[in-house]
């Protein structure tokens, strides 16, 4: 019915996630030379980076400098809010170490057209290690100067003391029933002292890793105890979608069906993916996906890190009608880190009647999907209604993350991971 992962944590409302207050975007790029950042589990492309309180698990962190050469990049990591909001802690109050550290690992790349430095750094380590759980930002500049940021990316670190219960369920509403999916939960706070659950557990739902669709603020419905059930028609509702577009740059000699064609130099390789349109009105096929992700793979016996070549990927949408959208339209998905990254926003061609965009793509597995940008959200969220369409049936994957607040406390411990498919026990699926 659900898998646990790890256990520590508690509630508190839930709504679409619309970060308090004007707070750095946890997950951004600055120079525009940094190319395929990733942030995953040590050995584990596919999942999402969380990591055990004093445990001896890792992550590696990769990503590229277009510019060929050899820089000092620095890191260092941030402990944030359930919200990301910053903490007021100093820095020797959530970590251990030195307060930023040199990434020592690189490689150039080699046998490609496209010339990169390859950085790479696996941690918790002995020189910089999280001690408290909660949400970190890992934050990555130049030459030991922290105002100097290249970029920064989330991860979690996750303690114990928290045990949940949860499912995902075909909504009863009229109105969601075939397109929506329910996550039903209970929380079980053990021997925490809660004595307002309202105010010192929070909780929020990802869907497929994803933070720009995220639940958050969902008030419990049932309190017994240390006891707290989530289960109301209106909340923890989420649009189901579809498994996702795909793109296979796995090899830019032997191309995939999704290549209509290329136009390659001497110097630079240029594919042109097969034209896509909205599949809100399309039967619904289920077929194995990566939920949104890239992984960096190739299957022409190299390694994938640094010599894997980049191309530059032509996207084209036509819309229905040939008619633009009154909002505008993105190319989403971590190809694009959700919308953030520069070319994710698709200009519309008034003379082909079609949207269109330009990537400088790593050689790898691309899932992706377009979806119109909410302007009621002050930060980036993407409705995919009338360009992918939502179906009950699709495979989704799930993660419950539960905060507890000590009272008096200074932030916001998490205190639970807990991971579900939308497959799972369903009738006549595996």
């Amino acid at each position: 019915m659900y898998k646990r992962y790890f256990t520590t944590g508690l509630l508190l409302p839930f709504l679409f996630c619309f970060h308090a207050q004007a707070q750095r975007e946890p997950d951004q790029i600055f120079h525009p030379n940094i190319k395929t950042v990733q942030l995953n589990p040590y050995g584990d492309q596919t999942a999402y980076p969380i990591i055990k309180l004093n445990s001896n698990d890792l992550l590696q962190l990769d990503f590229d400098d277009m510019d060929g050469d050899v820089k000092n990049y620095y890191y260092n990591i941030e402990l944030r809010n359930a919200d990301w909001s910053a903490v007021q802690m100093g820095y020797f109050d959530y970590a251990k170490g030195y307060t930023n550290q040199r990434i020592s690992n690189y490689r150039r790349s080699a046998q490609t057209l496209t010339r990169y430095t390859h950085y790479y750094l696996t941690f918790p380590n002995r020189d910089i290690t999280p001690i408290k759980a909660g949400n970190y930002i890992i934050k990555v500049f130049l030459d030991g100067d922290t105002s100097r940021l290249v970029f920064t990316r989330r991860f979690l670190v996750v303690g114990a003391g928290i045990a949940v219960s949860a499912q995902v369920q075909q909504p009863f509403g009229q109105q969601f029933f075939r397109t929506h999916q329910k996550i039903q939960f209970t929380v079980n706070a053990g021997r925490l002292n809660v004595s307002y659950p309202q105010q010192q557990i929070k909780v929020v739902i990802l869907q497929n890793n994803r933070w720009d669709n995220c639940i958050e603020n969902i008030k419990p419905t049932v309190v017994r105890n240390n006891i707290l059930e989530y289960n109301t028609e209106k909340d923890g509702i989420l649009p189901a979608m579809r498994e996702w577009r795909w793109l296979d740059l796995t090899s830019f000699r032997l191309l995939s069906d999704r290549i209509q064609r290329q136009e390659n130099t001497n110097t630079a390789y240029n594919l042109f993916v097969t034209p896509d349109r909205s599949r809100n009105s399309d039967r619904y096929i289920y077929y194995k996906d990566y939920n949104g992700i890239y992984a960096a793979l190739t299957n022409e016996n190299v390694n994938p890190y640094w010599n894997a070549d980049y191309a530059t990927v032509h996207f084209s949408y036509y819309p229905p009608g040939n008619r633009p959208y009154p909002k505008d339209l993105y190319l989403i998905g971590q190809i694009t880190n959700y919308g953030k990254d520069e070319g994710a926003k698709m200009s519309w061609n008034p003379r082909e009647n079609v949207y269109e965009t330009t990537l400088q793509l790593k050689q790898g597995y691309y899932d992706y999907a377009y979806g119109l940008r909410d302007d009621k959200s002050n930060l980036p969220k993407f409705v995919t209604d009338e360009t992918e369409g939502n179906i009950w049936e699709a495979e989704n994957q799930y993660t419950l993350l539960v905060y507890y607040r000590e009272l008096g406390g200074r932030y916001d411990q998490l205190m639970n991971v807990t991971l579900m498919n939308s497959m799972t026990n369903r009738p006549g699926q595996f």
